[in-house]
């Protein structure tokens, strides 16, 4: 038996920061251990990752290659054309043709690990007879419920008619209309469902599915999935900085002027409210919010929001006049802040957040307690899984009318600080923390998961 000298792995994602931050963090967690990764997406988020993310990664190579889209067009405006038809077809042939280059250079690579997203890039594994992998990035219990409907073990969404109908799935409670991944919903854009119904078609064409999650916490799901087809976790996938390994930062300038400000705040004092690189707040959503911080005088808030942002289609909601002025001695609003630094901060007390997994597992890796605002794709699934399962938080509601009342975020805003359940939030949140980072050390569940993926690898025969 022949040995790899050098153990290179090609981690391929599609371009959207969400997709790429848990890759690189996978990246730097085998690069770690001794792997040599290289980090592959479509061209137009090279400027992003070669001024961004890229500055943090000594150990990791990034590669691009052509989608097939013009230049000059918009990605998410072509987004179901680029995934279902422009991607498997010219992404898969430019990607292959990428391969091949490395090849000639002497990168010989031993896995190739996408996201599924991308669901094409196992063709291109087979082209070049690599083994391949996935890394789920959304919570186990996703991966769970997207198996089972694709499955059909539980309803066809559009054939419902009562919104409060429970979805049974293994390992996980009750769920109604409401806590499923909007995804499966018709409301949804459909080449997204078509694309990660893809991936579960293929499912056995993977020799590894990993989660971005840690077993303790989605214990009951991973045990369940093992009779189906097994997800092994190996996170929770946060910044080194969180798990004390250091690494710099981008835009520290911004990041200072946060850090100086919660240094001044009391411990346990500032709300952090924070909802995403793509969700927005509606006007009426954003005036609600904004009234609901400036009645309280004596709250303090960290409010990132981007002016004018516009996502989706949809318009960032305008601050009312006067709001800046009225709350300017105990509220600091910003368009950027370094959300891992932020959340471990003493001053921070809770997090209004949108649910994204990423913020998700954050926030777990900080020990926060939070207030539950989910959006679309996963986040609704995110915030069940915060307030019921890992009961570290409450969910803020719209009304019938689909109005987000004052009233509602003041009475969020209550009991996660002040309320008769407050104390056993934060416990709870302490508790997860703290099986999180065990999770990650030597000897914990996810380590060794990693462990035995790279002895695998490196045992491979050449």
């Amino acid at each position: 038996m022949v040995h790899i000298k050098e153990t290179n792995v090609l981690m391929v994602s599609l371009f959207y920061q969400g997709h790429i931050s848990p890759m690189i963090r996978f990246a730097k967690l085998l690069s770690s251990k001794g792997l040599h990764v290289t980090v592959a997406t479509t061209n137009n988020a090279r400027d992003h990752l070669l001024n961004g993310l890229a500055k943090e990664t000594n150990f990791i190579d990034f590669e691009f290659f052509d989608d097939g889209l013009d230049n000059e067009l918009d990605r998410d405006k072509n987004l179901g054309i680029l995934l279902e038809e422009y991607l498997p077809r010219n992404g898969a042939k430019n990607l292959s043709d990428l391969i091949y280059t490395l090849e000639a250079k002497g990168k010989r690579f031993a896995c190739i690990i996408n996201n599924c997203f991308v669901p094409w890039v196992t063709n291109v594994a087979t082209t070049h007879k690599l083994p391949c992998a996935m890394l789920w990035i959304q919570s186990c219990a996703t991966y769970g419920i997207f198996y089972h409907y694709y499955h059909k073990n539980i309803s066809h969404i559009s054939e419902l008619i009562d919104p409060n109908h429970g979805f049974k799935i293994p390992g996980l409670p009750l769920l109604k209309l409401e806590d499923l991944p909007t995804l499966i919903l018709p409301s949804s854009p459909p080449y997204f469902l078509k694309v990660v119904m893809k991936t579960m078609s293929i499912l056995d064409e993977f020799r590894w599915i990993f989660g971005s999650s840690f077993c303790d916490i989605e214990e009951s799901l991973v045990h369940s999935m093992m009779q189906f087809k097994p997800i092994i976790p190996i996170g929770p996938l946060v910044p080194p900085s969180m798990l004390k390994v250091g690494g710099a930062q981008e835009n520290e300038e911004e990041n200072d002027l946060c850090m100086n400000w919660l240094d001044k705040q009391g411990k346990s004092s500032v709300i952090y409210i924070a909802l995403g690189s793509i969700s927005v707040l509606s006007q009426s959503e954003t005036e609600a919010l904004a009234m609901a911080l400036e009645s309280d005088k004596n709250r303090r808030f960290l409010w990132v929001r981007k002016e004018g942002k516009e996502g989706w289609g949809r318009k960032m909601g305008e601050l009312p006049e006067g709001f800046i002025e009225n709350t300017k001695d105990r509220g600091l609003i910003v368009p950027w802040c370094c959300q891992e630094k932020v959340l471990m901060h003493p001053a921070i007390e809770c997090f209004l957040t949108h649910c994204g997994w990423n913020s998700t597992l954050e926030t777990i890796m900080a020990g926060v307690p939070i207030i539950a605002y989910p959006d679309w794709t996963d986040q609704p699934t995110n915030a069940i899984l915060l307030v019921d399962v890992f009961k570290v938080g409450v969910r803020m509601s719209k009304k019938k009318d689909g109005e987000l009342e004052k009233e509602e975020i003041e009475r969020c805003i209550m009991e996660v600080t002040t309320g008769p359940r407050a104390l056993a939030m934060k416990e709870q949140s302490i508790m997860w923390k703290e099986a999180a980072k065990k999770a990650t050390l030597s000897g914990g569940s996810s380590n060794m998961n990693i462990e035995n993926f790279i002895n695998e690898l490196k045992g491979k025969i050449v």
